[in-house]
């Protein structure tokens, strides 16, 4: 929502809703900008919060990005240059640069100078590889010895460094899942009826026609990583150069698109709240207050009126009548466990990870085709069998 333009597909706060109350940090970077940063976003919105204080208000953060959020309530985030910028950095980002390379390349050089990042890091999420070598060649230090270093400081913890703010308070609005699913999908059919089609080709035209000619797209960055906009790709670059019957099975192939991306996406916010506030708890982990929006017909009751008596509570200081949210936490639970499925030929990377995979399609899929060929190998015998039962049993033992 920082970016220009896509006011639709962003899903921004209406003007009728910003002249109730005043927003900040919407529409102010051009959408050009490609490397606009998590860092470049604190930077900007720390002292908007200390000038809300200064004016005894309350700061109310609205969203969103997990990462973005975490720069706000820790001291998470590492500063890799001198002097931090007020305005986006060159368009030669180190980080950018090493993204062009090979996965596997990135990280083993991450293997060479930080071992202990690049044991937790899969070899695939090259944006969190490149950054780890990125804070090393910037600072000379490892990735993973600044963390430590954050965690140690007064108040600091697993999670990071010590909480920014000590009196923050988390509201979480969450929902039964079919009436979530249902009201995401809802809501990807009001934004086609507001004018999501016409947004998308204005856009297209002025920013990324010339881009897709030179096959210089690039959706990993910037407004274009933005969810909705690769998912009409195919409709976008095609439009006018294909038949209408064409036309129009893209163009819902990319509604049900963004309908399935947003769905996922609203699965993952819920999951890292579980998992960044509820099953880690600590002494710099914000309380967490539930509020139930299955019904909206009952905002009311179910948000509105718990939601300020608990603010209300936070301000007067003291205790607030609802219970902050807590789940059970697996003590043995090894977050950062390497496995390597050669069925699958996959590296995973954590127990739940692990238990998840071995019960996935995939996983099953290979499993039940290798157990096929086992059969039909003890039945008839396979090429290059010596006859000893023993070898062939051992050739087909599982990795499991």
């Amino acid at each position: 929502q920082v970016y220009k333009g896509l006011d639709i597909i962003t899903n921004k706060v209406s003007p009728q809703e910003q002249r109730l109350c005043r927003h900040h940090m919407i529409s102010f970077v051009d959408p050009l900008v490609s490397n606009y940063t998590v860092v470049d976003f604190r930077d900007k919105a720390v002292p908007l919060i200390s000038y809300i204080f200064a004016r005894d208000k309350i700061p109310i953060v609205v969203g969103g990005t997990n990462y973005y959020i975490e720069s706000l309530l820790w001291k998470v985030l590492i500063n890799t240059k001198e002097e931090p910028s007020a305005a986006p950095r060159p368009a030669s980002d180190r980080k950018v640069e090493l993204e062009q390379l090979d996965g596997a390349e990135l990280h083993r050089r991450l293997s060479q100078v930080d071992p202990e990042m690049a044991a937790k890091l899969h070899p695939h999420d090259k944006r969190k590889v490149a950054r780890s070598l990125q804070v090393f060649e910037e600072t000379g230090i490892p990735h993973s010895e600044i963390l430590h270093q954050q965690q140690q400081e007064e108040g600091g913890g697993p999670l990071g460094g010590p909480l920014k703010y000590p009196n923050s308070c988390i509201l979480w609005l969450h929902a039964d899942q079919a009436a979530l699913d249902a009201r995401l999908e809802q809501r990807v059919d009001a934004m086609v009826a507001a004018g999501l089609l016409e947004e998308l080709r204005d856009f297209h035209r002025r920013y990324n026609r010339e881009k897709v000619a030179e096959n210089r797209q690039d959706y990993q960055h910037g407004i274009f990583q933005s969810i909705g906009f690769k998912e009409f790709h195919e409709y976008l670059v095609s439009e006018g150069s294909c038949s209408p019957e064409t036309s129009a099975v893209l163009l819902e192939k990319g509604i049900q698109a963004l309908k399935q991306v947003t769905k996922r996406y609203a699965r993952r916010q819920n999951k890292w709240v579980r998992n960044r506030f509820l099953k880690r708890p600590g002494p710099n982990v914000p309380p967490v207050y539930g509020l139930e929006v299955s019904d909206v017909q009952r905002w009311e009751e179910d948000v509105l009126k718990p939601a300020l008596e608990i603010v209300e509570s936070f301000i007067q200081g003291r205790e607030p009548p609802a219970e902050p949210l807590r789940m059970e936490q697996d003590e043995e639970e090894n977050k950062r466990s390497h496995r390597v499925c050669e069925l699958c030929s996959r590296l995973i990377i954590g127990d739940r990870e692990w238990a998840a995979h071995t019960r996935s399609k995939s996983h099953l899929h290979h499993l039940k085709k290798r157990r096929k060929l086992e059969a039909s190998g003890r039945a008839g015998g396979t090429v290059g069998d010596s006859g000893d039962a023993g070898t062939s049993d051992r050739g087909g033992s599982l990795p499991l």
